[in-house]
């Protein structure tokens, strides 16, 4: 299976199936002797890890960090990191009902297509359990991306069609949806909820704001910045849609109110979202991802089986019914592991 590396000069490589042994990441390009530990990791995946409230799945996984190779005495060696979550809370016979037809929503149907087999236990490598992974990776890149003084920060803009109305960071890790106002997290929590109980799912919006990149990253004309930040977004299973400041938005406004004039401390607004040209500009980055609904839903659908006949299907099992509030660390780690390849890449042009 081809498509499970991400990065150039600092690369991840992502293992492991939902209901698998284990799941994780082979981490390269690590920079040497940086203090690291498994502690540091750990922090990022427990914001990941599913069971932390009513709107997330309860399946239990604790995601506990082994760091096998590329460490000594408490530092990166430069060799590549070797980090495994062991699964321990798998439940493969949740999905023997319904193991020979193909889930609306899922992978179930392009993975037989594409290889003739699939893992039909909680979707194997589709699964967002792939995402653990991703994150231990991406937790190793904002540790070197905190040295170059750069900080990465998402949050739940949108859900259940309820939209934040403020900006507070710090209320961002107080609630349960990671959203930055906490009246309208209390609105969302609660419609998740009712969702849940009808055995429903909803979607929403996750925004990512970048702050301290110098303004020069990023490689025309095929690997700007912002194109390989989009790849890294897209390739997060429910993600659907990216737009990067103005975004779509930029369609409806004039070139005089879109473009980004500067004055002698910088520039003066950023329709751009921080990236011109493929470029960083030194502005924040700011971009928005479209998450969709949560696939794994208990209301009754039509579908097929395997041999092509008309079914009902009802999937049941542990699910999150939004996914927006797990899907933030994710976003983080992949917007840390762009940036992180693209300093070096950075680096190794200018020699």
């Amino acid at each position: 299976m081809a498509g499970n590396s991400f990065g150039e000069s600092f690369k991840i490589t992502t293992f492991g199936e939902s209901h698998g042994a284990a799941v994780g990441v082979i981490v390269d390009g690590v920079t040497p002797g940086v203090e690291l530990n498994e502690a540091y990791i750990q922090a990022q995946m427990d914001r990941r890890k599913p069971g932390q409230s009513s709107v997330t799945s309860p399946r239990k996984e604790y995601d506990v960090v082994h760091i096998l190779s590329g460490m000594f005495e408490g530092q990166t060696t430069g060799t590549p990191l070797f980090i495994i979550l062991h699964n321990q809370d798998m439940r493969p016979e949740a999905y023997t009902d319904i193991q020979h037809s193909f889930r609306p929503g899922h992978a179930d149907f392009t993975y037989l297509q594409k290889y003739g087999i699939r893992d039909h236990r909680g979707s194997g490598r589709a699964s967002g359990r792939e995402t653990a992974g991703r994150v231990a990776g991406g937790a190793v890149a904002r540790k070197l991306l905190e040295r170059r003084g750069v900080q990465v920060l998402a949050y739940t803009k949108e859900a259940a069609g309820i939209r934040c109305r403020t900006f507070d960071e710090n209320e961002i890790e107080k609630n349960a949806v990671r959203a930055s106002d906490p009246e309208a997290a209390a609105e969302m929590i609660e419609k998740i909820e009712h969702l849940s109980s009808i055995g429903d799912s909803c979607g929403g919006v996750v925004e990512c704001i970048i702050r301290g990149v110098k303004p020069g990253l990023g490689e025309p004309v095929f690997d700007k910045l912002d194109a390989e930040l989009a790849k890294a977004m897209l390739s997060i299973g429910a993600v659907k849609g990216i737009e990067f400041g103005a975004g779509f938005a930029a369609s409806g406004m004039l070139g005089s109110e879109h473009n980004d004039e500067m004055d002698a401390s910088g520039f003066i607004t950023n329709h751009s979202g921080g990236i011109i040209g493929g470029i960083s500009s030194g502005a924040e980055i700011v971009f928005r991802v479209a998450v969709k609904p949560t696939s794994s839903i208990s209301v009754p659908q039509q579908t097929i089986g395997v041999n092509g006949e008309e079914t009902i299907i009802v999937t049941e099992g542990r699910h999150d019914p939004c996914i927006c509030p797990r899907i933030v660390p994710v976003v983080e780690a992949m917007a840390c592991i762009v940036l992180e390849d693209h300093y070096k890449r950075q680096v190794a042009m200018l020699g």
